[in-house]
């Protein structure tokens, strides 16, 4: 007789650029934290950027992931096609008075459906300007963006299996590390947080690794998890590879991405024994 699976990570990239070798090394601890729990590893396609998602970045990520030893057990969930689950959710936290319109104008709305990186453009403390009262409900409405109360003063604590235990302060200014963040855009999309807090609950994923500059992102998605009635995952944040300046690698680092060391005659064996 099988045993049950009791362990389920996943890998979570967004469509939009080649794969590079800072995501391919956090992709490889996960990769290899299942294998080593003789677990599943799952694939989610985080494609809700419309404005930058794009086919030939999804064949060419999974092209390379198969080309580094990376499997992952299918069918692969597409976020596109779970816009309801997310308004749902959206709709939970309304009716519980713990979600609200924004009207402010923010030049970063636009990036919230991407996961934020705290070295550059994760997002700052909200001051509360269009927070309501405590006892106000509202329906779902079109056309605008809502966020998520957080408890002011609280903190958010956790351990992480990597960098041990974490804590973050709530709130709008003062001392708080993260205040009311965004759920849900005007156009009509989730935000990074909602979506993901979502989708690892339906996919019963156990360990979320991810990139050391997402750690205060867990927090927020604590909250979420703990609002919406859903279980809360391990956590393994990885240490982010950097360049000879120093800074983090993304995918602005063309001449970093799988695809361009691959031309350049590197093997898989190669490019993994850069990650250590």
């Amino acid at each position: 007789m099988t045993s049950a699976v009791t362990y389920i990570g996943r890998l979570a990239p967004s469509p939009t650029g080649l794969l590079h070798l800072g995501h391919a090394a956090t992709f490889w601890t996960a990769s290899e934290r299942a294998r080593s729990a003789a677990g599943k590893l799952l694939l989610r396609n985080e494609d809700t950027d419309p404005q930058r998602a794009k086919p030939e970045f999804l064949d060419a990520m999974l092209e390379d992931l198969a080309w580094l030893g990376i499997a992952w057990e299918p069918p692969m969930v597409v976020q596109s096609e779970r816009i309801a689950l997310y308004r749902a959710a959206l709709e939970q936290l309304l009716d519980a008075g713990l979600a609200y319109a924004c009207t402010c104008s923010r030049r970063d709305l636009q990036q919230m459906t991407q996961a934020p990186h705290e070295d550059d453009d994760d997002e700052p403390v909200y001051n509360g300007r269009c927070r309501p009262s405590a006892t106000w409900r509202s329906g779902l409405q079109g056309g605008i963006n809502y966020r998520f109360r957080v408890p002011d003063g609280a903190r958010i604590s956790f351990v992480d299996g990597n960098f041990g235990p974490q804590s973050y302060a709530a709130g709008c200014g003062g001392e708080a590390s993260f205040g009311d963040f965004l759920v849900w855009r005007k156009d009509g999309l989730p935000s990074y947080q909602l979506a993901c807090a979502v989708d690892d609950a339906a996919m019963h994923v156990t360990e979320v690794v991810r990139g050391r500059d997402l750690l205060k992102s867990t927090t927020r998605q604590i909250l979420l998890q703990r609002a919406l009635g859903l279980p809360t995952p391990a956590y393994f944040h990885t240490e982010l590879l950097r360049d000879a300046a120093g800074v983090r690698l993304a995918k602005r680092h063309n001449a970093l991405a799988l695809r361009t060391l691959r031309q350049q005659g590197w093997s898989p064996e190669e490019v993994r024994a850069m990650f250590g």
